[in-house]
């Protein structure tokens, strides 16, 4: 395999972990404060669409502000739900999934062509050269953002106020630490990291917005979280991981001898085959200690 094989493969890796990454690193911080959001999906999928539309009005920085924005609601919403209506977790991370399915196909339509919009070439981030090729700045920001995480969490007042609230609540509580707005906070901080990875969907790395674009990749996030129990550093090398395999199933698929053997479709497959064999080695080797308080809503006695 040439030197530039080698390149494309590596640098389209670490393309397609910058979303899973960005998702992940916000839901570790979001687990670690007692709560748990599977709606991860839905924040990727409604933030590329609002980064895109952004982008279009503002410029790429607009784009991914207006995803963070996007995540951070949805994401305020949840922690309100999950804290101080003290609601099911696990339905209301569905709820989010579904009401995105419903909501960027029926936006889409109005945008000219259904179930996709193509985002002009203006307002997509432009790439850093390299003596390879391209680059996008992105990638730098999912691989400083674990590590950015690893120190809020473990080495920060407030990161011990964290995973206070989501290991002992009561004693937290006791201690004068507001449970439920701290909750709230790190749901919100964290769905907006997601928000970012759907924006740089749309506006860098694929350059348009379709139905299905993010694919299952809020679910590869999930994954990545129990890979990684909890500790961000980990987060890195699962994104790494999954996005490796997420690109080399669309590499794969392009090459007229394999399309020749095997059918696209069990190509298509190899990212969440890869996905849960992960999740079962971790499962039966290694046994990831979450917050004892997690999914459990909080109320003062």
């Amino acid at each position: 395999m040439t030197n530039s094989y080698i390149w494309a493969i590596f640098s389209g890796a670490l393309q397609a972990m910058v979303p899973i990454t960005l998702a992940a690193t916000g839901e570790v911080i979001t687990e670690s404060a007692g709560l748990f959001n599977i709606g991860l999906e839905g924040i990727l999928l409604i933030s590329a669409l609002t980064g895109a539309l952004g982008a279009e009005l503002g410029g790429p920085l607009v784009g991914f502000l207006i995803g963070f924005a996007t995540g951070f609601g949805i994401g305020l919403l949840f922690g309100l739900i999950a804290t101080y209506f003290m609601g099911n977790q696990l339905i209301t991370g569905v709820g989010i999934n579904l009401f995105a399915l419903g909501l960027v196909a029926f936006w889409l339509i109005h945008l000219g062509v259904p179930g996709h919009h193509a985002v002009p070439r203006e307002a997509q981030v432009i790439d850093i050269p390299t003596p390879w090729g391209g680059i996008s700045p992105m990638i730098f920001v999912a691989l400083l953002l674990p590590f950015l995480a690893y120190r809020l969490l473990f080495k920060t007042k407030l990161g011990l106020k964290i995973r206070a609230v989501g290991e002992t609540p009561h004693a937290a509580d006791v201690a004068g630490i507001n449970v439920n707005l701290l909750r709230l906070f790190a749901a919100a901080f964290g769905a907006s990291l997601a928000g970012v990875g759907g924006a740089y969907l749309s506006i860098d790395w694929i350059g348009s917005v379709t139905k299905e674009i993010s694919a299952g990749r809020g679910f590869i996030a999930l994954a990545t979280v129990v890979f990684s129990g909890l500790n961000p550093l980990l987060v890195l090398l699962g994104g790494f991981i999954f996005g490796l395999f997420d690109y080399l199933a669309v590499w794969i698929s392009t090459l007229p001898n394999i399309r020749g053997i095997i059918p696209w479709q069990f190509v298509a497959m190899l990212p969440y085959v890869i996905t849960l064999g992960t999740l079962l080695v971790v499962t039966l080797f290694k046994r990831a200690r979450f917050p004892s308080a997690l999914g459990k809503p909080y109320q003062r006695e």
